[in-house]
């Protein structure tokens, strides 16, 4: 019998996700959860803002959860919460195997290395070019990529773009493992639909954080140039206090067709992703959006910026505007409206592709291998045979 990997966690949220959780939360939740499910021993660090009550260590779906508290203050709260994670792990004695999102959080590979760790980073883009960052920070992530590069013990990328521009800066082989995006359909959640009074096939869809790299300010203008009764709603909300989001409820607030639900999740979500006429990504950044898979997954037809991680995610399967352009945006919203079979049409195409090339249960197990020391350069197949 294979022995139980010893693995701990950090660089996420919240598990469960809660309000201001991302996709980096999304991949704890369907990750952690299936490791320990199959066996293996796992500790995830949940973050504990100054708003949020007290949290007592507890188990989630065989998951060890250990919650620290941090600052609210964008960027420091991440760093925080790392280093008393990672003092944690190595106080304690905590795993053998740590996974660490986030390249900013690559600093903290050098003491848990010392302390004979193995670590492993997942890297899902160039962080230092999204806009959300003040300079410091940029000038913070940029440093990190080298930290990143040499001193992980493994680093693995969701989308071939971000792989393929660090192997070729550092003449290395990293690991590529893609994003699922299978999900179980729930239909306790079309409950959601009632309560913020939508219809099926009655509203656009965006679900994610009101920052500037989700390009909203390009999406709320081109939908309110929309001659239609159709509503567009925003999931999510800024994971901070910030002047961006209430800059962009501010432009929303005269036109009655734009709903902001707040944040929404499990079976909710899913239930307007399914229903939604279409779901919108209008993103300038992205590493493989787990949001668009899902929403293909589950049938809605994507419209979404021409940024090649959205193309990779998608292939022909999605109708794209030119990123950052707020006219082009308006012209495909205004086609998807007057060509409803077309899109239709569209939507089950995109549904198909996505189902056969990305599988939750097939990325746990691809990461498994890379654990227990498959090397940087093999092919991890992640589509179900």
């Amino acid at each position: 019998m294979t022995t139980p990997l010893r693995i701990a966690a950090f660089g996420f949220r919240s598990l469960p996700p809660r309000a201001g959780a991302a996709g980096a939360d999304k991949f704890a939740l369907e990750m952690f959860t299936r490791l320990a499910a199959a066996g293996h021993h796992v500790v995830a660090y949940s973050r504990v803002y100054p708003d949020q009550a007290d949290e007592v260590p507890h188990d989630f779906h065989g998951v060890r959860v250990i919650p620290f508290r941090t600052v609210g203050g964008k960027g420091f709260d991440t760093l925080l919460h790392s280093a008393r994670a990672t003092w944690d792990i190595i106080r304690h004695n905590r795993a053998d195997i740590v996974h660490i999102q986030n390249g900013g959080n690559s600093i903290f590979a050098i003491p848990l290395r010392l302390a004979g760790k193995r670590t492993f980073l997942s890297q899902d883009g160039v962080d230092w070019e999204r806009a959300k960052w003040p300079w410091y920070a940029k000038l913070y992530l940029w440093l990190s990529q080298f930290v990143t590069a040499h001193v992980h013990t493994g680093v693995i990328f969701d989308n071939v773009f971000a792989q393929d521009a660090f192997e070729k800066k550092f003449r290395r082989h990293y690991t590529f493992i893609p994003f699922g995006a299978d999900v179980h359909y729930d239909r306790s959640g079309e409950a959601v639909l009632d309560e913020l009074r939508l219809e099926k096939d009655g509203y656009f869809l965006f679900v994610g954080r009101f920052i500037r790299d989700k390009g909203l300010q390009y999406l709320i203008p081109a939908f309110q140039k929309l001659k239609t009764d159709k509503k567009l709603v925003l999931v999510g909300g800024s994971p901070n206090p910030s002047p961006f989001e209430a800059e962009m409820r501010a432009a929303a607030a005269n036109d009655k067709r734009i709903v902001f639900p707040g944040y929404v999740y499990g079976a909710r979500t899913h239930a307007l992703m399914k229903h939604a006429y279409a779901y919108i990504q209008p993103s300038d950044v992205e590493g493989l959006s787990p949001v668009i898979l899902e929403a293909a997954y589950l049938g809605a037809p994507i419209i979404c910026s021409d940024i090649v991680q959205n193309k990779y995610a998608m292939g022909e399967a999605a109708r794209y505007f030119r990123a950052s352009d707020t006219d082009d945006l308006a012209k495909v919203l205004d086609e998807a409206v007057r060509e409803t079979a077309d899109l239709k049409a569209l939507a089950v195409k995109g549904q198909s592709e996505v189902e056969r090339r990305f599988s939750w249960n097939n990325l746990v197990a691809a990461h498994v291998r890379v654990f227990r020391g498959a090397p940087a350069s093999a092919t991890i197949e992640t589509t179900p045979a």
